[in-house]
């Protein structure tokens, strides 16, 4: 008997999710998880507290950057067991309902459209694809120069000098950053099933050194992770102040809710 809301992380196909169930990862704050059976699927659920996941609550959690990450990498466990054992629709971070019977309603209401997209998605998992620009990069990436003759430079001349090439190199980065993260999507056109762009990764999201240009999500089929990953890495070899990062494999959240936000394929 479930207590408290309920909280879904997944669907998938009915009877595949019961390994996930026993006890070996926890639903958000501890809670046991459990299925929700409808129309051939199930949905993997624990119970959460009404008060700090109704609509109130979970505003104020979401404000709370600590206890949003707490969640968010809870949420993520789960999904990533779930991901482990079948082919699995992650949910939205935060996906709750009054309770179980609510959810088997949302089941049965939806249920053509999640089998579609599990058919669509059996076989695929996603990979993260990030341009970046790293001005900083050029100078150690390249050779030593011959030394030029000597000529006097007073201190002020040779701070403008530096200043100039500094902005040379910059520029010279983003732009080169620019045009391999357009040329990447036809490097992989023909592995990937789908691509979807998301909005480059800013602020404290962004922990990696240089600026995010491109941060895309692609559809690919498992078999074909390597090839996807060496099609890709040595592309950003000869560009200095560019840098490529392939993330993944993920659960296919990118491409979890049809099909608005997919590009390149249809569910």
């Amino acid at each position: 008997m479930s207590t408290g809301i309920s909280y879904v992380y997944a669907v998938s196909r009915a009877g595949t999710l019961s390994d996930v169930t026993s006890g070996a990862v926890p639903g958000l704050d501890g809670g046991g998880l459990r299925t929700v059976s409808a129309d051939g699927l199930e949905a993997l659920v624990s119970s959460v507290p009404e008060r700090a996941f109704g609509s109130e609550g979970m505003k104020a959690q979401m404000e709370d950057l600590k206890r949003l990450e707490e969640i968010a990498r809870g949420h993520h466990a789960v999904v990533e067991a779930a991901y482990g054992a079948t082919t699995v629709l992650p949910l939205r971070l935060a996906t709750v309902y009054l309770s179980d019977e609510r959810v088997a309603a949302m089941l049965h209401e939806r249920h053509v459209e999640f089998a579609e997209l599990l058919s669509w998605l059996e076989g695929h998992v996603e990979l993260g694809v990030k341009v970046y620009a790293d001005p900083h990069r050029p100078a150690e990436a390249q050779p030593p120069k011959a030394p030029a003759p000597a000529a006097p430079v007073s201190p002020g001349r040779a701070y403008l000098q530096q200043r100039r090439a500094q902005r040379r190199n910059q520029q010279d980065a983003y732009r080169a950053a620019g045009e391999l993260a357009a040329e990447v999507p036809g490097r992989v056109a023909d592995v990937a099933r789908a691509r979807v762009a998301h909005r480059p990764q800013q602020g404290e999201l962004a922990s990696s050194p240089g600026e995010n240009i491109a941060n895309d999500a692609y559809l690919v089929p498992a078999a074909r992770v390597g090839e996807f990953r060496r099609t890709l890495d040595t592309l950003a070899g000869d560009m200095p102040g560019v840098r490529i990062e392939i993330t993944g494999p993920w659960a296919p959240y990118s491409f979890a809710t049809p099909p608005a936000v997919a590009q390149g394929g249809s569910p």
